[in-house]
């Protein structure tokens, strides 16, 4: 299927080049937790066909590519300004992102990781840098976003080079899970609550039956001061950590709140904390909601 003419396409391809050390490797990973279908080091004239066997793809057609094109490719940096005029001419959006670096802090990154700079076979550190720092000058005038990567911190980095693409933190998601403790522990969680300090609905002869879904059980939860302050806490403490997350990448969290048996409590506060935190996306899941009450005191 040819990406011009077939039903599914790429539309986006975000191509990282720059200095050997610039950051690239850390774009990349950042740009993959954002749905990009990631590549790594692949030469330029490559690209489009692969762009053409991705667009059976789901995430790179729902979100798009992300490629790394550098020296190591060098035999093929001459057809980069070819393979990006062709992806344009497909009506593809391609955003050239060039990373680089100050000499002293490159030189610092190789010595803190020990690596071997590509170029630098048979000559000094520095000898490398200043000859792909050379090689790397023409492409450099292709870019459509230059970022000196000198001296940032990952969150900064990545906040800049999220922000410059039009990628903001609207992917992030929380998953709220509410769960009956007696059936057992969620095994992938970020924050676990207790809520079993509530008072316990089930012990009311008309709220037994029904469910932290139930208007009647959710007044009756919240006519207790210990109800609404573990409320105001839980969503103070969320609404603090959420933006933090997103600033290191982290791109979903997963709360769950449990009581007994996953009736009443947990499933009454996990939507109230849903419905708190408005400003991400969010899924809620009642795992226990529908199981049977097996014993006195299973909400």
């Amino acid at each position: 299927m040819n990406l011009a003419e077939g039903s599914f396409r790429v539309e986006r391809c975000i191509i990282l080049t720059g200095m050997s050390g610039g950051g690239k490797s850390t774009a990349l990973h950042m740009l993959e937790d954002q749905g990009f279908f990631a590549i790594d080091n692949i030469p330029p004239r490559l690209l489009t066909d692969l762009l053409d066997i991705l667009a059976q793809h789901q995430s790179a057609r729902n979100f798009g590519v992300a490629a790394v094109i550098d020296v190591r490719g060098e035999p093929f940096l001459d057809d980069l300004e070819k393979v990006v005029a062709t992806l344009r001419n497909r009506a593809v959006q391609v955003t050239v992102v060039f990373l680089d670096a100050s000499d002293d802090f490159l030189v610092r990154r190789f010595e803190t990781t020990r690596r071997k700079h590509p170029l630098a076979e048979g000559k000094s550190l520095l000898d490398g840098i200043a000859r792909e720092r050379q090689m790397m000058e023409r492409v450099k005038g292709l870019a459509d976003i230059v970022i000196d990567t000198s001296g940032s911190k990952v969150r900064d980095f990545r906040s800049d080079l999220l922000g410059r693409l039009g990628l903001t933190g609207e992917s992030f998601s929380v998953i709220i899970t509410s769960f009956g403790f007696k059936y057992g522990l969620p095994q992938d969680v970020d924050f676990l609550f207790d809520v079993r300090a509530l008072p316990n609905p089930y012990y009311v002869v008309n709220l037994q039956s029904q469910s932290g879904l139930d208007q009647c059980v959710c007044d009756y939860l919240m006519e207790f001061d210990i109800t609404r302050g573990l409320l105001h806490r839980l969503v103070d403490l969320l609404g603090f950590i959420m933006p933090e997350y997103i600033k290191i990448g982290k791109m979903q969290v997963h709360v769950a709140v449990g009581c007994t048996g996953g009736r009443h409590r947990s499933v009454a506060v996990a939507q109230w904390l849903a419905e708190a935190i408005d400003n991400f996306k969010v899924v809620t899941r009642h795992r226990d909601l529908k199981k049977d009450l097996e014993s006195e005191g299973g909400a």
